[in-house]
């Protein structure tokens, strides 16, 4: 893209219920990007874990790539190329020094297919309910930096997940134009949390928050919460997908979010 940025821009949430089986995700994600592509979107966010669902934890270790150099990276280069979109990523395995351990990690492209960005997931999910537990920190190094991408659109903080939770992330990045949350939320705290956390980080924000969330029952067993959504800077959920594998698309309006900061200049009377 080039010339002064869009008043407005189509957006794309990919909503997937991923499989052990890296190429049959890559297939799935193909065909939403695709898809989203031919809806008019200009920027596409997949959700994350999009390309691989084990039935352990430590399935994803043997699928790590070297920062760089993947099937799965070359995957998001050539989609984001090949649809002339630009792609946030979802999440992937990147390797570390530590054999047992990898960096979750989000890599944007713009529509030519260079990488713009890298977002390693800095808060873990270790979490123990009635009937699961998950401990995201025997398996992933967590990043260190927040990140947001300057695009000819606007500034999109990236976040994963469990980041949501925490609005401090958000605060380091303000003030961003998008929030994109590529997660894969159990059903228990989905139920309890997701859309109020996403409108919650929209509303302080006043930002758009794209979320693009795993939505299912997964070959192994496991079930995701999905609701896949889009919510404007006032804190509305402009559009949704509850369950299974799709794409919603929005049309996100910046003369409004602008006018909106002009009315209530919230990030400008912040004192801490």
């Amino acid at each position: 893209m080039t010339g002064p940025a869009p008043e407005r821009i189509r957006v794309a949430a990919i909503q997937t219920v991923s499989a052990p089986v890296v190429e049959t995700n890559l297939a799935a994600a193909e065909a939403s990007i695709g898809a989203a592509a031919r809806a008019g979107a200009q920027l596409a966010v997949l959700p994350e874990w999009f390309c691989f669902i084990g039935a352990s934890e430590r399935d994803k270790l043997a699928l790590a790539e070297a920062d760089g150099a993947g099937p799965i990276q070359a995957f998001l280069a050539q989609a984001a190329a090949r649809h002339r979109l630009w792609l946030v990523g979802g999440s992937l395995p990147l390797a570390t020094g530590d054999p047992d351990k990898v960096r979750n990690a989000c890599l944007v492209f713009d529509d030519t297919g260079r990488r713009v960005a890298r977002y390693d997931k800095i808060h873990l999910f270790d979490y123990t309910g009635p009937d699961e537990a998950y401990r995201e920190s025997r398996t992933i190094e967590p990043g260190r930096e927040p990140v947001a991408v300057e695009a000819p659109f606007g500034r999109i903080a990236l976040s994963i997940c469990y980041d949501v939770r925490f609005p401090e992330l958000y605060r380091r990045l303000a003030p961003m134009d998008l929030i994109t949350v590529p997660a894969a939320f159990t059903v228990s705290t989905g139920e309890a949390h997701w859309e109020t956390l996403l409108r919650a980080r929209a509303i302080e924000n006043l930002a758009w928050v794209i979320a693009a969330a795993q939505g299912g029952e997964h070959p192994t067993g496991r079930r995701t919460y999905g609701h896949t959504m889009i919510v404007s800077p006032w804190g509305e959920v402009v559009a949704r997908r509850a369950s299974g594998p799709g794409v919603v698309v929005a049309e996100v309006d910046f003369a409004q979010q602008r006018r909106l900061r002009q009315s209530l200049p919230a990030l400008a009377h912040r004192v801490l």
